[in-house]
């Protein structure tokens, strides 16, 4: 009994040496899903946004390779040369954006970390970050952490979730600085067009705003080829272009990413880099150098097999009764089931439970998520398929 009390007290002692602001931070919602799946054979999951493809071969072997010649010793900060190089070249063939390899590329553990890098060189107390959503869970929570202030716009279906001229300019204020970019969009598949940027880029030029634009998902567009903002007149030097490996290249374990932008903010993430992770690994940059430099059929079949389950996701949510806006990017669909009279978060759970399909409730990515419902569809199809009829199913009884 005294060894109980001991230890209770030590439990509330030690939480109390947690900075408040860091035990303020609610889990990550998709998480809280994923991690109910596991070892639970009978449940399907379409929480995670996690390509089902392994790495493609060769790019696995170029790493092996890299093993066996004993390159295991720590990179330049930066990253390898060649594959600052090479990251220049393919943003320049793929999007039209030019950067310099030497001082404007710098090569990051995923893209989370050029997020987490790029909020921090900018972020002062005080600063806010205008945040379009539903959007990915971790910029909230990271401009937080900085001492930032986060400022949901909120995107609606009726409009594709595109980010609106009207409601940017609503949401800005004398302490707006970062504007925070996801297109194509996790959680919703929406993209921006050349002609939906402009007046964005605009708006962003007259309040002097700096943008981070996270274009992870860049290469999976299905109908409409990816427009970088950076691609934008005027935009390229404002903007902090963030992408990787882990979705296009089926790279998400080897953690490979990268940001790029004017030579003075690259300078300082790299500062923080050097003092945190000092690099990325070296054999996962070596394996990033031969998706780029020959990986790029794969990544157009993985494509390809994706735009074919994307299809299938639409038809199949639009038959059992949930509208579901087309995704032209990204691998998810966000269909509403307000319908149904349940918040998503109850929804997602009796789909848990009686339904034995794992999906993430939309209120888990911020403004105007209530209502839907994240499904990933990087899954093979006869997991979709089956998916979707017990989806269906538990509607009926609903």
């Amino acid at each position: 009994m005294i060894e109980q009390q001991s230890q209770s007290q030590t439990k509330k002692s030690m939480s109390s040496y947690i900075a408040p602001l860091v035990r303020e931070i609610p889990p990550s919602g998709i998480r809280k899903f994923f991690d109910l799946t596991v070892g639970s054979k009978d449940i399907i999951s379409l929480g995670v946004g996690e390509p089902d493809f392994s790495t493609p071969w060769h790019v696995r072997e170029a790493c092996v390779y890299a093993l066996e010649r004993g390159n295991t010793k720590y990179t330049p900060n930066s990253g390898l040369p060649e594959l600052r190089e090479a990251i220049a070249e393919y943003l320049y063939d793929s999007f039209q954006v030019p950067y310099e390899p030497t001082d404007e590329v710098l090569v990051t553990v995923g893209g989370s970390e050029a997020i987490d890098l790029a909020l921090r060189v900018l972020v002062t107390p005080g600063d806010e970050i205008l945040i379009p959503e539903p959007c990915y869970i971790s910029y909230s929570p990271i401009t937080k952490i900085g001492g930032g202030i986060p400022v949901g716009i909120e995107t609606f279906a009726k409009d594709q979730f595109k980010l609106t001229p009207e409601a940017l300019k609503a949401a800005i204020t004398p302490r707006s600085k970062v504007l925070i970019l996801c297109y194509p969009s996790n959680p919703t598949g929406g993209i921006m067009t050349y002609e939906d940027w402009l007046p964005i880029a605009k708006i962003v030029e007259e309040h002097d705003l700096i943008v981070i634009s996270d274009e992870i998902y860049a290469e999976l567009t299905y109908e409409k080829k990816h427009v970088s903002f950076a691609s934008i007149p005027g935009m390229r030097d404002r903007t902090i272009l963030v992408s990787g490996f882990s979705k296009a290249f089926a790279m998400t374990g080897w953690r490979m990413g990268y940001a790029c932008g004017h030579r003075d903010l690259i300078a300082a993430m790299l500062k923080i880099h050097q003092y945190t992770v000092m690099c990325a690994p070296s054999m996962g940059q070596v394996a990033a150098i031969e998706a780029l430099r020959h990986g790029l059929e794969e990544k157009d079949r993985m494509v390809e097999s994706y735009n074919q389950r994307r299809r299938l996701v639409v038809h199949g949510f639009s038959q059992i009764g949930l509208p579901c806006h087309e995704p032209q990017g990204a691998f998810y669909a966000f269909p509403s089931i307000q319908a149904t009279g349940l918040t998503s978060e109850e929804f997602a759970q009796r789909l848990l439970f009686e339904g034995k399909v794992a999906a993430v409730p939309g209120s888990a990515f911020g403004l105007g998520g209530e209502g839907f419902l994240r499904c990933s569809y990087a899954y093979s199809v006869s997991q979709l398929t089956e998916a979707i009829d017990r989806i269906g199913n538990f509607m009926k009884k609903l």
